[in-house]
């Protein structure tokens, strides 16, 4: 991601040259999207988003999105599925709406390009693209609705999958052991900790889809919910690395691929949405530093650094700074991980995370490269 097509198309917008800023912010999204197309003239262009195909087209002065994400048939439940469409066309979408069109359910949005604020059409392709990849799998499993087409995948490499597979092991085997750990000394809180840690280093592989993904996002949003008693978000999460320790190797490998999509579904970032986000940290933080208490603060760092990558779409040198440092801190005595964790931490509250006047990290194997 590149943060520089964001500063253009709010200064193009600004400067009323709305082609430009809307260009800039498909960009912004994904800069491969019109590699290949000429700007000068109308633009026609199809990106598949899971098993959505979202279509995207600009005129002198419209703006069009549609996007087909399932196919009614005979066998679906049409009246509870519009019925559902509708609930849905109400809340929670706030820009597009859900259409049938010959038998064919799309997502459609359209507008003058005067309109195309970037923080507009930003939003608008994200709620797409998040609402085409949740509700398709509800519409076939409830309502008996076919996917509009199969998701474009690609298999990873031999070398590549046994770089997945033992990085997935390494951090199963080191949940395992430090739950051990935790349960001998009764220091049963903790189990919380390391099992977010474990799920956010899963779940941040980028070629992680499919159910696998759905589960693993589904526990680490409700390990984080307030809402639920803290001992059942425990309970329930211990199950399910039981049952991730239980998981053959091919049942994983299933849904490990490299897949295609226009849009990343994690939020935008700069260097001052992640201080803001650092600064949500900082009381924390200086609490367990004044009680000296490096347990608290080392696992509130590193899990506080993985979950700022899975809700976060990083630059590069953003998130090689926080690999950096988790591999750095890997199996050090709490007392020398404190500092690093620390000044990285720092770092970004002071918006100078990867600043060119830091050393850039180097990716030193095949799994450092995955995670680009």
């Amino acid at each position: 991601m590149d943060v520089s097509y964001w500063s253009k198309a709010m200064d193009a917008y600004d400067a009323k040259n709305y082609k430009k800023a809307l260009i800039e912010t498909i960009n912004y999204i994904n800069s491969n999207v019109l590699k290949d197309h000429s700007t000068e003239n109308d633009i026609q262009v199809t990106q598949g988003q899971g098993s959505a195909e979202i279509s995207i087209s600009i005129t002198q002065d419209t703006f069009t999105i549609r996007a087909p994400f399932v196919k009614v048939t005979e066998q679906t439940n049409k009246v509870a599925l519009f019925r559902r469409v509708a609930e849905i066309n109400f809340n929670p979408l706030t820009l597009a709406q859900i259409h049938l069109r010959d038998n064919v359910l799309w997502f459609e949005y359209e507008t003058p390009l005067e309109l195309c604020q970037p923080y507009k059409v930003y939003d608008l392709l994200r709620e797409i693209s998040v609402y085409a990849d949740n509700y398709d799998d509800e519409f076939i499993e409830k309502y008996k609705a076919e996917f509009y087409k199969e998701s474009s995948i690609t298999p990873l490499s031999e070398m590549e999958k046994e770089a997945v597979w033992q990085q997935i092991s390494d951090i199963l085997e080191d949940y395992n052991n430090y739950s051990l750990f935790f349960k001998e000394k009764r220091w049963n809180d903790f189990q919380w900790d390391i099992i977010v840690i474990s799920l956010l280093k899963i779940v941040n592989i980028p070629c992680i889809h499919g159910t696998l993904r759905t589960k693993l996002e589904e526990y680490v949003n409700n390990l984080f919910n307030g809402q639920i008693d803290f001992n059942h978000r425990i309970d329930k999460g211990v199950n399910f690395m039981q049952k991730l320790l239980a998981k053959p190797k091919e049942e994983f490998m299933e849904d490990i691929y490299h897949a295609k999509a226009l849009i990343s579904l994690k939020w935008r970032s700069s260097n001052e949405i992640l201080q803001d986000y650092a600064k949500n940290l900082e009381q924390y933080v200086n609490s367990y530093v004044k009680k000296n208490n490096n347990l608290m603060l080392c696992y509130y760092l590193q899990y506080s650094f993985l979950k700022m990558i899975y809700n976060y779409n990083l630059e590069e040198h953003h998130q090689n700074v926080i690999y950096d440092t988790l591999e750095k801190v890997s199996g050090k005595e709490l007392h020398d991980a404190r500092p690093i964790l620390l000044n990285t931490f720092n770092a970004f509250l002071n918006g100078t995370a990867g600043s060119s006047g830091e050393k850039k990290k180097e990716k030193k194997n095949l799994f450092s490269k995955l995670f680009s």
